[in-house]
């Protein structure tokens, strides 16, 4: 109908962007930095500087201490430290033990209770036989 001017796959391409595959391999290639920023106490932790509206964690090398640093729109920052220290699993339950334990703990009020009821016994005799 028009002299074959437009080509039969017309509306199914895109016009050619030299920027679109440059930008899509930026985004594949980016990947965010995965690293410990490791600080000198607290002068360490406000010296280093940060863009706006940014947070990061900061390792302090002189103390068991984590520094939590966050910047507003305004570029002002807030440094909060958080004290760390190494995971150590609690230690396995032993039942045998316990059970033993609180055997024995039976037992000793057991023995406490019947020398009470022994001797308010013996008490409770002399007390009456000297009324009598």
């Amino acid at each position: 109908m028009y002299n074959n001017y437009l080509p039969q796959n017309y509306y199914n391409t895109q016009p050619y962007n030299p920027y679109a595959q440059r930008l899509n391999t930026m985004q594949q290639d980016f990947q965010p930095k995965q690293e410990i920023i490791k600080v000198n106490g607290e002068n360490g932790a406000k010296a280093y500087n940060m863009p706006p509206n940014s947070s990061i964690l900061l390792l302090d090398e002189t103390a068991p201490l984590i520094w939590f640093k966050s910047t507003d729109g305004a570029g002002y920052p807030t440094l909060t430290p958080y004290t760390i220290a190494p995971y150590q699993a609690e230690p396995q339950i032993d039942t045998k033990s316990l059970e033993q334990r609180v055997s024995k703990l039976e037992e000793l009020l057991n023995e406490q209770s019947n020398t009470k009821n022994v001797k308010s016994k013996h008490n409770n005799t002399t007390t009456d036989d000297v009324n009598e």
